[in-house]
């Protein structure tokens, strides 16, 4: 299943970008044959937020965002007209602020970004369900 949107880019549009994901999360659940656990939910509604913030922050225009699902993963692309690709900076935990792209990486089981013909597009790639722990030995 797959979905997307346009967001102007103003005042509401980072939670505007969360209810749609949410809504998709739901629909999805509702349509198809997929789980999709509450730390999926809310890793999802973080990566939205985070790439849907730096969109907003760093690129003029509008930003385009498509989610898809499966039964393993959810995708978060979000693709705005700056051609800048970003990369995530050091860890610093004095540094306040300019962590998002740490955060998605961090919570991420893929993080791809692709230069476009205009701007980039961003995919992040969340896993469903936590692995399993791996035992010691």
């Amino acid at each position: 299943m797959r979905a997307g949107y346009a967001l102007g880019g103003g005042a509401g549009c980072i939670a505007e970008a969360r209810r749609h994901a949410l809504a998709f999360l739901d629909q999805a659940q509702n349509d198809y044959p997929v789980l999709v656990s509450a730390r999926a939910r809310d890793l999802t509604q973080l990566v939205v937020s985070e790439l849907v913030t730096n969109a907003c922050k760093y690129a003029p225009g509008p930003v385009l965002v498509e989610l898809g699902i499966n039964a393993h993963t959810v995708d978060v692309v979000v693709w705005d007209s700056a051609p800048v690709v970003p990369v995530a900076r050091p860890a610093n935990p004095d540094r306040v602020g300019q962590h998002g792209l740490e955060i998605v990486r961090a919570v991420s089981q893929a993080l791809f970004v692709e230069p476009q013909s205009v701007g980039k597009r961003i995919t992040a790639r969340i896993p469903l369900f936590e692995a399993p722990a791996r035992p010691r030995g």
